[in-house]
């Protein structure tokens, strides 16, 4: 409430409840309705769990992590270039990349001109590429049967980025992590391309998730970008 400059006053006439009501859940003297948790919830923008981790039951929370899952592609392939385009297009305020290449990202002209075109509109975009040094890379090269070539692909991928890395609000780093998922997030839309062992990314699946109030499943995923991106180093041109 300090965050968003809300008195008691203020959130109890914006809901349509008693003050008194308010401050007692201000003081944890009184758990709201699902109806309150989910309108105060997103006045608040926190997550129903980050201020009420006990409220869900398992099966709610349960529901709440389906509601989140917008679609599942078998294929990164089958992800077509328009719903890459409609997705970094929908980020207003953050754009995120994890990857060891994502060099169909790179290669995209269309995709690189979207996100030059979010960040000149004020969205934060970051970017994380594989360390093509690293010996990780050179384990997952040999894991998906391509060898050398990933390794490869990041250099290609940092040579191709290299005017879009000069773009305000547009940031690069290059990470030493073990991906056990890709991800591409706009905002709270996200796309989650698994890994599986023995699989190219691209023959991998994706989850197309929506972060909602109450639900973790997304979460996750942006906690394990934040993660990656703390200890990750800036990118240079190699």
């Amino acid at each position: 409430m300090v965050e968003q400059g809300l008195t008691h006053h203020a959130l109890a006439e914006e809901l349509e409840v008693n003050v008194k009501t308010v401050e007692r859940w201000v003081v944890g003297d009184k758990l709201p309705f699902p109806r309150n948790r989910h309108r105060l919830a997103t006045r608040l923008g926190r997550d129903e769990t980050y201020l009420w981790p006990d409220a869900l039951s398992r099966d709610r929370a349960a529901a709440v992590a389906e509601s989140e899952v917008v679609r599942v592609y078998p294929h990164r392939s089958d992800v077509t270039m328009d719903e890459w385009r409609q997705l970094f297009e929908s980020g207003e305020e953050e754009i995120g990349v994890l990857v060891y290449a994502g060099l169909f990202l790179a290669e995209d002209a269309g995709l690189q001109r979207v996100l030059r075109r979010r960040a000149k509109a004020g969205a934060r975009v970051r970017i994380l590429i594989g360390d093509p040094d690293d010996p990780r890379i050179a384990e997952r090269g040999e894991e998906e049967g391509i060898g050398t070539a990933l390794a490869a692909k990041i250099r290609n991928a940092i040579v191709l980025y290299r005017d879009l890395s000069e773009v305000s609000n547009v940031e690069f780093r290059v990470h030493r992590t073990v991906l056990y998922n890709s991800i591409f997030r706009a905002d709270d839309r996200l796309f989650v391309n698994t890994h599986i062992y023995g699989l190219p990314a691209a023959q991998a699946p994706v989850w197309h998730l929506r972060k909602i109030p109450g639900g973790e499943l997304a979460r996750h995923y942006l906690n394990s970008f934040e993660r990656v991106w703390d200890d990750a180093t800036p990118m240079t041109e190699s």
